[in-house]
């Protein structure tokens, strides 16, 4: 064996049965990685992790079970995508929320620096931003979470934050907002019965699943009543993670970053994209607002953009519906 052949990077992720994380999986995969998936399955789906990935199938907070699995594999970083996303049910659960996304993630995340696993990428949110004044969020911009959810995500961060100045910790927080689409080589996409996402929806009103879509609300301060988001492709997401882990390994500075395009688009002007690339019409009608959901969150990824020279590849509102329509279509029988 040639001894010059460098040993792959070995990379741990929690919630990897889950749509994003998959989708990292799959790309570090791709570039060679070896990759071990911790996930509990309780909202993952094993079909959407890489076939060459190793699963761990256990509770992020069994902290036996995951100091074995640290202390028998060298990683070189680990990325955090477990947790609960739902607004809606954070809203009516708030303890279940907390418990998941923050008390169980802290017993994880302190499991990891015991065993010396001390550089972390973790899957924060945008909305944490709640209802920003700017046209466009950066992460200098004031944080104001407006439902248990994003309150959850936000704790996390500052417990990493707060540890990283004590502890030997490198750290990236990623603030995702409005992730949409699915691989090209259909490998992996959103699978959910409960999900609330937009175009999740209206991709299963597209493919016949649903009746019709329900606005919630159309009494907005926006261009047209409804409320508006950012919409970043998955893969472009998970490229976005893939540069994040490079640089961490390479003992890069510890950051945040928004995972955004700088782009906004309205829930109906989401629909009339849809619409032209469909035979029939989405069907939808206006509901009331949902408590928590804020007017319109649009990103200023300058910062990530500036830093890693990045180009998104998938930045293109068609292509992300036509990614999560072939997704909806082939997952049908499923």
């Amino acid at each position: 064996m040639n001894k010059n052949v460098t040993k792959p990077h070995n990379i741990l992720i929690t919630g990897g049965a889950g749509y994003i994380g998959s989708h990292v999986a799959h790309l570090l995969i791709d570039n060679g990685y070896d990759v071990t998936v911790i996930d509990s399955l309780i909202t993952g789906n094993k079909h959407l992790i890489p076939s060459k990935a190793k699963l761990e199938i256990c509770d992020i907070a069994n902290v036996d079970k995951i100091s074995k699995i640290i202390k028998t594999n060298k990683f070189d970083l680990v990325m955090h995508f477990a947790g609960l996303i739902r607004v809606d049910e954070s809203v009516k659960e708030p303890e279940k929320y907390n418990e998941f996304n923050y008390e169980k993630a802290k017993i994880f995340l302190n499991t990891c620096f015991k065993n010396n696993l001390k550089r972390i990428i973790f899957s924060s949110t945008a909305s944490i931003y709640g209802n920003p004044k700017e046209d466009k969020v950066s992460e200098e911009s004031p944080l104001n979470p407006l439902n248990p959810y994003a309150e959850s995500k936000l704790k996390l961060e500052n417990f990493i934050i707060e540890k990283s100045k004590n502890e030997d910790i490198n750290y990236i927080i990623l603030r995702y907002f409005n992730v949409a689409g699915a691989d090209e080589k259909m490998r992996s996409g959103l699978i959910s019965k409960y999900s609330t996402h937009l175009i999740k929806i209206a991709s299963e009103v597209a493919t016949g699943k649903r009746d019709k879509l329900i606005i919630n609300g159309d009494d907005y301060d926006t261009i047209d009543g409804t409320a508006v988001r950012d919409y970043i492709h998955v893969s472009d997401l998970a490229d976005i993670h893939l540069i994040s882990g490079n640089h961490l390994i390479k003992n890069g500075q510890s950051n945040i970053f928004n995972c955004g395009y700088g782009v906004g688009f309205s829930v109906k002007q989401v629909i009339e994209y849809y619409n032209q690339i469909l035979d029939k019409k989405i069907e939808y009608e206006i509901g009331i607002r949902r408590v928590g959901d804020s007017k319109s969150v649009v990103a200023n990824s300058n910062k990530f953009i500036q830093n890693f020279s990045w180009k998104p590849k998938y930045n293109n509102l068609n292509y992300i519906l036509k990614t999560a329509y072939n997704w909806e279509k082939k997952i049908d029988n499923q």
